[in-house]
């Protein structure tokens, strides 16, 4: 009886314990919405106000262009570049991902099926390649970028994140392949599949969650990423994160619609974490598998 009442008073205190670290946690989260529907003067105040009238005038001032008129009243003149950017993101960071992956995979299974020479320099080699800040490499890349005629496009921007990302989805995606037994392969060759036959069918489908767990961290990654966004784009191939920044208004730093951005901004990802959200759990799959 005692070893249960103790058992019950341990499991109460982790519950406390969770719900203040997750309370902390929300806090930011719940300050950055808030902020976004928050009126210009509140947005100020000082101490912070926790009740305020809701308002949409952020969101319509990220999502359109105007000046005050002699009323007093915002005119509005067009769209602001803010949705095009954000468009953007998603293309350049979805695709790149998606490349990303898709390389990472295909690197993984090499290195975790045949006998390369020098296996365990050359993955080190690729990892170091993330070792690096961007800052230590923007400038060579920059003046790479705008000998090639790349700079402010969408295609630079995808192989850049691309090639940041294989050496990370390599790394993860060799371990998943090294869990999956190669007899399952071997049984397929024998039965008339080619490697690569073998390799669509049987390790793609049993790699699923390493895959969507790779896809979620490499698109994490891509969405967040400042400095290359920032140097390497102007307008046309430019992303969300450098504009939130640099969002200036008449009167200042206009914190209500930087906060509306950044909640319009982290939807695509929590959207996608969210459907992938099953997958995150790697042993639920592997687990099953036994050599």
């Amino acid at each position: 009886m005692k070893r249960e009442t103790k058992k019950k008073t341990y499991h109460i205190i982790a519950l406390i314990v969770i719900a203040i670290a997750l309370i902390f946690y929300l806090i930011p989260v719940y300050w950055i919405i808030s902020t976004s529907f928050k009126p210009y003067v509140d947005t100020f105040a000082m101490p912070p106000k926790f009740w305020f009238k809701p308002t949409i005038d952020n969101y319509k001032g990220l999502m359109t262009e105007g000046y005050m008129g002699t009323d007093g009243k915002r005119q509005v003149t067009g769209v602001s570049q803010y949705p095009r950017q954000l468009l953007n993101s998603v293309l350049i960071g979805f695709i790149s991902t998606a490349l990303a992956v898709g390389l990472g995979t295909m690197s993984a299974y090499a290195f975790s099926r045949f006998p390369v020479k020098g296996k365990g320099d050359l993955l080190f080699f690729i990892l170091s390649t993330r070792m690096m800040p961007p800052v230590a490499v923007v400038i060579p890349l920059f003046l790479m970028y705008r000998a090639l005629h790349l700079i402010d496009t969408h295609f630079g921007l995808i192989l850049l994140y691309t090639t940041f990302n294989v050496s990370f989805a390599t790394w993860m995606m060799k371990g998943f392949i090294d869990e999956i037994p190669k007899e399952y392969e071997e049984a397929a060759l024998v039965d008339g599949y080619t490697r690569f036959k073998a390799f669509i069918k049987i390790v793609l489908p049993q790699s699923v969650t390493g895959i969507a767990a790779t896809a979620v961290f490499c698109l994490i990654t891509a969405w967040n990423e400042f400095t290359f966004a920032l140097i390497m784009t102007t307008k046309n191939a430019r992303t969300a994160p450098p504009s939130l920044a640099s969002r200036m208004g008449s009167s200042g730093v206009e914190w209500g619609q930087i906060a509306a951005g950044t909640f319009i901004f982290l939807l695509p990802v929590v959207v996608f974490t969210f459907i992938m959200r099953k997958h995150l759990l790697r042993g639920v799959t592997f687990g099953a598998i036994k050599k």
